[in-house]
């Protein structure tokens, strides 16, 4: 079954209501998160209920904290693969802006999840919060749920098998620390940056070593420096690869950026959408006094990439 995406709560059709749904902001859709929505899915086998998940978009963050530094780390896209891989048959993706932000926590109940979607369960983390002013919290979620109808279920802190919480504020640290192995153990999949592939200077490709520039858009910025990776192509293939995430302080600076070099691969891809995911930091990035001298350090980047991914 495929995956159903609705961008509002308001004269949906009868069909469309009635699910037991996940509630959350839901960025990353990590290890936690998932647990959030097992929990939806046992109340969906229980009332004979579509499986939906309910977020946000975009993330309240941009709201409260306008011109703040980047955070995501997930794109919708991504986000709504991640649901259908939970075999959840509805994405509420609800637009947020200053309208909802203003309703209190009760009339985001009946407005929105009761008469807009009609919810048969709730199921939401231990820290969640809604309405204005973040209100609402799990035990009023309880309180709304025995007046209007609906059953709810909160879900406690899940933790890896280490004893770390997982949390999104946690795989931020990790990438921000270069740790994507760390965020991906969190995340449950490696962390992915998605986006359209632009020309660069080109340079890359003059000195043999072609890169596919990708901007980073909203996604958090991880520790600038080279990663091993792999990336999806628009027809499905994954190709290892090297990338380096950085401003480019050798050959001229830019914004920071992705520019990831696909192993065995010269085709042209410009405007094309990718997804590249880290799989190991190898160092830091750094500014050299010569074009030999950075080339020289690729290779060994290069070989260090291949060893990272042939494990």
């Amino acid at each position: 079954m495929s995956l159903s995406v609705y961008h509002n709560w308001q004269d949906l059709a009868p069909e469309d209501r009635g699910a037991a749904v996940a509630y959350g902001s839901f960025d990353g859709l990590h290890r936690g998160h998932l647990q959030v929505v097992a929990d939806a899915a046992k109340a969906a086998a229980r009332l004979g209920a579509p499986l939906g998940v309910v977020s946000l978009e975009p993330h309240p963050n941009t709201l409260f904290n306008p011109g703040g530094p980047p955070f995501r780390l997930t794109n919708p896209h991504q986000l709504a693969r991640a649901v259908e891989a939970t075999g959840a048959a509805r994405l509420y993706l609800l637009p947020f802006g200053h309208q909802m932000a203003s309703l209190s926590d009760s009339a985001f109940v009946k407005d929105i999840l009761v008469d807009g979607l009609g919810v048969r369960h709730v199921a939401v983390g231990f820290d969640v919060t809604f309405g204005k002013n973040r209100s609402g919290e799990p035990a009023a979620m309880t309180r709304y749920g025995e007046e209007f109808g609906f059953s709810v279920s909160i879900t406690g802190p899940v933790e890896t098998e280490d004893g770390e919480k997982i949390s999104s504020s946690g795989i931020r640290a990790a990438l921000k620390d270069g740790q994507p192995d760390l965020a991906a153990r969190l995340l449950g999949r490696p962390f992915a940056i998605e986006g359209v592939v632009q020309k660069g200077q080109q340079l890359g490709r003059k000195l043999g070593i072609p890169t596919a520039n990708v901007p980073l858009g909203e996604y958090v910025v991880p520790k600038l420096g080279v990663y091993a990776t792999r990336t999806s192509l628009k027809d499905g293939r994954k190709l290892d690869g090297v990338a380096n995430i950085g401003a480019n302080p050798t050959t001229g600076e830019v914004e920071p950026r992705l520019e990831v070099w696909l192993f065995d691969f010269d085709e042209d891809i410009y405007g094309e959408t990718i997804e590249t995911e880290l799989i190991g930091f190898i160092r830091p990035e750094e500014k050299f006094d010569t074009i030999d001298a950075m080339l020289k350090v690729i290779d060994d980047d290069v070989a260090r990439a291949k060893a990272i991914l042939s494990k």
